[in-house]
């Protein structure tokens, strides 16, 4: 089957799971326990992409200045920094580990 198909079968299926979304009634939304699973969802998805964007490289798992630098934000935050200084540390340490002739 041709690429546009399942392109054109990706396009329905995205737009009825988005229709379904508006059909659940708000009495199913306004349950705690809704926010509850999809906060915890949120939190594994980005999980879950982080890891694979910090640890892989094409169809490889590759260990680089990437990981260094997961690890040091990692670090930074178990120490309740802020923000924008867990980025700066991660940043750094990427930096570093490059110099030190890390790929």
């Amino acid at each position: 089957m041709s690429l546009w198909f399942w392109l054109m079968v990706s396009v329905v299926l995205a737009y009825a799971t988005k229709l379904l979304g508006y059909l659940v009634p708000a009495k199913v939304l306004a349950n705690p326990r809704m926010s509850h699973v999809a906060g915890t969802l949120t939190i594994g998805l980005l999980a879950s992409l982080t890891v694979v964007n910090a640890a892989a490289s094409g169809t490889a798992v590759v260990l680089d200045a990437r990981i260094g630098a997961l690890v040091a934000a990692a670090v930074a935050l178990l120490l309740k920094a802020p923000f924008l200084v867990v980025v700066l540390a991660g940043a750094a340490a990427a930096a570093g580990l490059r110099l030190l002739g890390w790929p």
